[in-house]
């Protein structure tokens, strides 16, 4: 994707509310061998722009002062109720070094699979992201996931899932998470439970002596 961006002059809460007011977000692009700096956006082409998945998890391509680079968005400060987007942060990209970035899992096909279709199990997508670590040429914009094979009891695992070539998962200390979970039908899981014991009945009292 890509945006326009325009040089900021002015910083601070005074200049920045008066952008605002303006029409556009008061933002700042970092990282590289560059200095931080300061730009500014159209509130409404970002407003749309912040809405399309892609502006989230893939490089964008920043035009400013009639100059074109890579960049991605990091941070993204919104007002607490009203919809307006208060400030931005892009980092700049080095094609030659890895980063860390979450990128959403787009899952397809379940409907079709055995688990679904002949056994009526519920799938359970606990994963909606992964945190991927790659070069920025290897980043994907989503991760596909194809769960026509899905089975009665055999939830999905990282490790079943074949990764974009050059593309890492971060998975902090848990080297093969549950990606999605297959459980049986509720009526299933009432019949299988064992059915409560019923109570034993009171021992019949003897007749006392008179």
């Amino acid at each position: 994707m890509k945006f326009v961006a325009f040089e900021r002059a002015k910083q601070g809460t005074g200049a920045s509310r008066r952008l605002r007011i303006s029409g556009k977000t008061p933002g700042i692009v970092y990282g590289g061998e560059g200095q931080p700096q300061l730009i500014e956006l159209d509130h409404n082409a970002l407003w749309h722009a912040i809405k399309k998945e892609a502006f989230h998890s893939s490089i964008l391509e920043m035009e400013l002062n009639g100059q074109t680079s890579k960049v991605l968005l990091r941070d993204l400060q919104m007002h607490p109720f009203k919809q307006l987007v208060l400030h931005i942060d892009f980092q700049r990209v080095d094609a030659n070094t890895r980063l860390t970035m979450k990128v959403p899992v787009h899952y397809s096909g379940e409907e079709n699979s055995g688990a679904v279709k002949l056994d009526k199990c519920l799938v359970n997508h606990i994963v909606n992201e992964l945190q991927v670590s790659c070069l920025p040429a290897d980043l994907p914009e989503f991760i596909a996931v194809d769960l026509s094979e899905l089975k009665k009891g055999v939830s999905l695992h990282l490790n079943d899932v074949a990764l974009p070539k050059g593309v890492k998962v971060v998975t902090h200390g848990k080297p093969n998470p549950v990606l999605v979970s297959v459980t049986a039908p509720a009526e299933e899981v009432e019949e299988a439970a064992p059915a409560a014991a019923a109570p034993a009945p009171a021992p019949a009292k003897g007749k006392g002596k008179k």
